[in-house]
């Protein structure tokens, strides 16, 4: 009876494992067979297209798509135009909610629950909501309501435009609310409330004041969760095309071009025989190379983020 169960046990197992070696396969090959045709198309030859006994290898590789590929996104301008708008706000980002998420986790003061409650807002609220009055207020820019105070004393309306400059994107990362900043604001407080206060209390001791704290004790010590944010932080700006769209009237970033690449194709005059299919391919594969690079390099720092900071779901 005994030997019985441990079969039974053995069996059980190896059936478990064959399952979820299946299962994580079948994951796997979801996730990445777009990525594997979306290469293959790219440097398939006309004659690759017709012929149905390829499928992922082609017989000859050409990459003459990924050169018209860079001529229709107009790619070397539009990847200027993502550094300079979305990258360098993402870095902004980054370092201002981190300021905000220490405050907010290792101090206590009148008002925490309120601006608790405001960071969830700004996670609960999508931009598309109130998108009217945040582009109402860049065409007219006026801080605290003085510049349209002086208008209606003065008639001279100094109120600038910032409509289609960097302004729009950098003021709301420099004040913390900017792309899904309430989200990297919870990651971060999540991250230094579980930070020994010792030495922190250690460096008020020695006469540290609180920036030098921050910078000498958190900071060295927080190091995975600043990369879990870094690529959160730049995945989604690299991707962001509804800000950037309402913002801008040209320049537009990579996430924009690829948007409207069917047109952009098509304006190329790229027409049959998989040539919009090879060109939008190479397009798309051009888009999500500078991410996966950086993701791969960061990998083991990031999986390692994960289970420190705790992410789930």
């Amino acid at each position: 009876m005994l030997k019985n169960k441990k079969t039974l046990k053995r069996v059980t197992s190896a059936v478990y494992s064959v399952f979820r070696l299946a299962l994580l396969i079948a994951i796997g090959y979801i996730v990445i067979y777009p990525v594997i045709y979306m290469v293959s198309s790219s440097v398939k030859t006309t004659a690759a297209f017709a012929d149905p006994s390829v499928i992922y290898i082609p017989k000859h590789i050409t990459f003459e798509y990924y050169a018209t590929a860079l001529k229709a996104i107009d790619y070397k301008n539009s990847l200027l135009s993502t550094l300079k708008f979305e990258i360098l706000s993402a870095a902004i980002e980054i370092l201002i909610c981190s300021f905000i998420a220490y405050g907010l986790a290792r101090f206590d003061f009148k008002g925490k629950k309120l601006l608790n409650f405001v960071l969830l807002l700004t996670i609960l609220v999508p931009a598309q909501m109130i998108i009217v009055p945040i582009m109402t207020n860049y065409s007219h820019l006026d801080i605290f309501g003085i510049l349209g105070f002086f208008n209606k004393l003065t008639g001279i309306d100094l109120r600038p435009n910032i409509l289609g400059t960097v302004l729009t994107f950098y003021l709301p990362s420099i004040f913390g609310v900017g792309l899904r900043s309430g989200i990297l604001i919870y990651i971060y407080i999540q991250f230094f409330s579980g930070l020994p206060k010792e030495l922190e209390e250690a460096a008020w001791i020695d006469g540290a004041g609180l920036f030098r704290t921050f910078f000498s004790i958190a900071v060295p010590s927080s190091s995975v969760v600043y990369t879990t944010v870094t690529l959160f932080a730049l995945i989604w700006h690299w991707n962001d095309y509804y800000l950037a769209v309402m913002y801008l009237s040209e320049n537009f970033p990579l996430a924009v071009k690829i948007y409207d690449i069917d047109n952009l194709i098509t304006a190329a005059n790229i027409w049959g025989g998989g040539k919009a299919i090879a060109a939008k391919s190479a397009a798309c594969f051009m888009f999500i190379a500078p991410m996966l690079a950086i993701y791969l390099i960061l990998q083991r720092k990031f999986v390692q983020s994960i289970d420190r900071v705790g992410i789930t779901g």
